[in-house]
């Protein structure tokens, strides 16, 4: 699909795939909880675990992180850019809905530089969320063909490459600088 078809499936709360800097992410609007299901009932994906959110910078991101828990440290830790994807696990805002948050009071966010991630978030308004584009007990998908190959032909999938990171994000904790996957 083109770029505006998926941006059109976003506005219309649907779940998407795109391409992230090692592997394909399903993403939707995170402030649509709808959309939100559609996406944990796609990957089989239990709620208590969370989401990650990506977006190509902070500002798409503020609206979920108590940023009054942040220091001066730590908010450059976060907005710092990296030779590979960190995502950050963060104070989330009190009122963020247990779809993205799961059973904690922390949100992940990762700032990304891929142009897709770019694209989809300027022209939607909203950061999206990310989790790798795979079923469960399948390995994550690297191309478009291989993300039509597990969610079929008509699954929304914008057609361009992957980043050239080797892994997935590694994770960490913000506050505590805390290893929870290596990337």
């Amino acid at each position: 699909m083109t770029l505006q078809q998926i941006i059109a499936c976003l506005l219309q709360d649907q779940v998407v795939a795109y391409p992230t800097e090692a592997v394909f992410g399903l993403g939707c609007n995170p402030l649509s909880e709808s959309a939100v299901k559609k996406l944990l009932n796609l990957k089989q994906r239990p709620v208590e675990k969370g989401l990650i959110l990506i977006a190509p910078s902070l500002t798409f991101l503020q609206p979920f992180i108590d940023l009054s828990e942040v220091t001066e440290t730590q908010m450059a830790r976060l907005t710092a850019r990296y030779d590979r994807p960190i995502t950050w696990v963060v104070p989330a805002k009190q009122d963020i809905s247990l779809f993205l948050t799961g059973k904690f009071n922390t949100i992940a966010v990762r700032l990304s530089d891929h142009l897709a991630v770019k694209a989809l978030c300027e022209a939607t308004g909203f950061a999206l969320t990310s989790t790798s584009a795979n079923l469960t007990g399948q390995s994550p998908c690297r191309t478009a063909t291989e993300v039509r190959s597990q969610f079929g032909e008509d699954f929304p999938v914008l057609d361009l490459a992957v980043g050239k990171a080797k892994n997935p994000s590694e994770i960490r904790d913000l506050m505590t600088n805390q290893l929870f996957r290596q990337g």
